[in-house]
Order: C-alpha cells, then sequence, then structure tokens
C-alpha cells in the first residue's frame, strides 16, 4: 500500500499542470463561445441580475421576456438583444475571459504574468459565484412539482456552482506561479 501512495504521491507535479491546462482551456474556450449569438442570449440573466454588471444592459429588466432557447430563432427577440447591447456584452465579457486565459498560459514562461492572470481568474470566479445569491434562474423553480428553490440547483446553477472548483484552482495557480517567481529572483541574486 505505501508503494501506490509513493508512486500517487510522484503524479502531484502533472495534476498541477493539469490542473493549469485545464483553467487555460475551459477560460479562452468559455470565453471564445461568447461570440456566438446562443452563448450570449444564455449569459444574459447572469447580467442582467448582476449588481455588478446589470449597467452594461440598456434594459436589464425586460430580459426574462426576450430569452431565446439555444438553437432557437426569434427575430423579434433577437431585434431587442441587439437594442439591449447583449451581443457587445458577451464579446467584453469573452474577450476578458480569454485574456485571462491567456495570461495564465503565458506564466509557463513569465510565471509573474500567469500569477496575475490567475488572480484575475480568482476575482471573475468570485463574481460568477455571486451569480448563486443574484440569479432566479439558478434555483429550479415552482411549477407545481414539489421542488423548487434552494438547495435545488437548476442547469444555470450547476453551471455556476462549478466555479468553486475553479476558484480553488485559479489561487493555487497564483500560489504556484509566485513561489516560481521567487526561486527564479533568488537564483538571479
Amino acid at each position: 500500500m505505501d508503494t501506490l501512495f509513493h508512486k500517487l504521491a510522484s503524479l502531484d507535479r502533472l495534476g498541477a499542470a493539469l490542473t493549469r491546462l485545464g483553467l487555460v482551456v475551459v477560460t479562452v474556450w468559455i470565453g471564445a463561445l461568447k461570440v456566438f449569438h446562443y452563448e450570449a442570449q444564455g449569459i444574459i440573466p447572469f447580467v442582467a441580475n448582476s449588481p455588478f454588471m446589470s449597467w452594461l444592459m440598456r434594459d436589464p429588466e425586460n430580459y426574462a421576456a426576450n430569452k431565446i432557447p439555444e438553437g432557437a430563432a426569434d427575430a423579434a427577440a433577437q431585434a431587442w438583444h441587439e437594442d439591449n447591447g447583449t451581443y457587445w456584452i458577451a464579446l467584453l465579457i469573452g474577450g476578458t475571459i480569454v485574456t485571462i486565459g491567456v495570461l495564465i498560459a503565458l506564466g509557463w514562461i513569465w510565471p509573474k504574468i500567469g500569477a496575475v492572470g490567475s488572480l484575475l481568474l480568482v476575482g471573475m470566479s468570485l463574481v460568477t459565484l455571486s451569480f448563486l445569491v443574484t440569479t432566479p434562474e439558478v434555483w429550479v423553480s415552482d411549477k407545481g412539482g414539489g421542488e423548487s428553490g434552494f438547495p435545488l440547483l437548476a442547469a444555470p446553477g450547476r453551471l455556476v456552482v462549478k466555479d468553486l472548483i475553479m476558484l480553488g484552482a485559479a489561487l493555487w495557480s497564483a500560489a504556484d506561479f509566485a513561489k516560481i517567481a521567487v526561486k527564479k529572483n533568488k537564483a538571479a541574486a
């Protein structure tokens, strides 16, 4: 059994590399998806209900009346999204997320830049987790089935709660990059 644990203990750097690679892939991929209308429309409930972000929208109060299911077409709702600034907001958010992922990736070469990107991801994760408090769509709504509200997460809530893992991984990444930067500075001195 000790041999198994010794082998398992030797996987820590592989686990670290995969965790960091996961941060990069997820942030770049999810950020890049914001160029597509379905993704832009999908984040509007979060933005509209957020005290940090609702000011970006022209008409946050009417988002619910203009929801478009993924893959569906609704010309009137799409016009509302265009007038509301939905697609511009999504590009801003997506560009920010992609930039964070690139900064983390650059940390393999420049650890201080990776630490900054990782800290930005900590902040982004905290904002995303705030949606659990601000966005009604994260909880199962009462439709007569007898199961609704806290702690029952709807699909958007299940998406958001995963940011607890992102938060921890980003904080670890920032600390790990900082350790690497400190070692490089000591070696150069």
